[in-house]
């Protein structure tokens, strides 16, 4: 079917490392959500939390969003590990390898890992932002430290089979990681770049939020990629088919890893279109400088199949 230009699996941030550690062990989104707010010192009922729905009527212009510069994301060495933590599928970056600036951030953010959200395959989807009330089918977070910054990807689900290549790497590492704790090294198989094949990263949205686990910290610059990362869905379906959240026999598959949509609070949506950003005077949380944030998501959307 058609998408429109933010039709994505949005590709988000899941920054544990950052704030809560081994505090917290999401195992499904949906059926852990309600108790967040009664979590001893979480921001979870606060007003500036994330993710959101994205109305591509209401975004507001911003000429100081130029383009982001990426350090690294083509050295083959820098991805390091693959690991099932229970709750995702993360990688680990070799530190210091990968850097991203530009694009108004008041420095330069080293990449630390990347992890993806997902529903329950073919059958539901799993982003954690929307697009016009739209879901698309998963999410992808690239961990930063400056303090700690984000880029998000979305993946656009298609027909193809095994598509593409490097999707198709990184999905054959699966198997070896089925069970929480596994991981294997991924002895330079792919770069960060291989795997945005086609991403146009020169266009994006952004907005001041959270992070999309307990403890919910109020401290970070989202930012939505417009296009996306294309990927068949066959391989998008392993990662709700593959994966368990422990080591017993009978353990459940990890499937909806993803936060629910929270009210946008009157905050500002801009995008890279050029012009001055209006500022909304009602709203405390959308005129916050970027300095005052600890956590810099940067949300590349890629197009996924229309999840009604």
């Amino acid at each position: 079917p058609g998408c429109d230009i933010l039709g994505c699996v949005a590709v988000g941030l899941l920054c544990v490392v950052c704030v809560s550690g081994g505090l917290f062990n999401q195992t499904s989104s949906s059926s852990d959500e309600s108790t967040w707010p009664s979590i001893p010192n979480s921001y979870c009922s606060g007003i500036s939390q994330s993710p959101v729905n994205i109305e591509s009527s209401s975004v507001q212009p911003d000429g100081n969003l130029t383009e982001l510069r990426f350090k690294g994301f083509g050295e083959r060495t820098a991805l390091t590990e693959i690991k099932n933590t229970g709750r995702e599928v993360k990688v680990m970056f070799d530190y210091g390898k990968m850097s991203v600036e530009g694009g108004d951030l008041p420095g330069v953010y080293n990449s630390v890992q990347f992890h993806i959200h997902w529903g329950d395959g073919s059958s539901s989807a799993g982003s954690e932002h929307t697009v016009d009330n739209k879901q698309y089918a998963m999410e992808l977070h690239i961990v930063n430290t400056l303090a700690e910054m984000c880029l998000v990807f979305c993946m656009q689900a298609t027909n193809d089979t095994g598509e593409p290549r490097s999707w198709k790497t990184l999905t054959s590492y699966l198997a070896e990681i089925s069970s929480a704790g596994d991981s294997v090294p991924l002895n330079g198989s792919l770069s960060m770049d291989s795997l945005l094949e086609g991403v146009n990263r020169s266009n994006y949205y952004r907005y001041l939020g959270s992070l999309t686990v307990p403890s919910c910290n109020e401290v970070v610059v989202w930012t939505l990629f417009k296009d996306p990362i294309r990927v068949s869905q066959d391989l998008i379906d392993l990662f709700s088919t593959s994966l368990y959240l422990n080591k017993s026999i009978n353990s459940p598959l990890i499937t909806n890893t993803f936060r629910h949509t929270q009210p946008v609070n009157g905050r500002v949506v801009s995008s890279q279109t050029g012009g001055i950003r209006k500022r909304s005077p009602s709203s405390s949380a959308s005129t916050r400088p970027l300095s005052t944030f600890s956590s810099f998501i940067t949300v590349m959307l890629s197009v996924a199949l229309s999840w009604l």
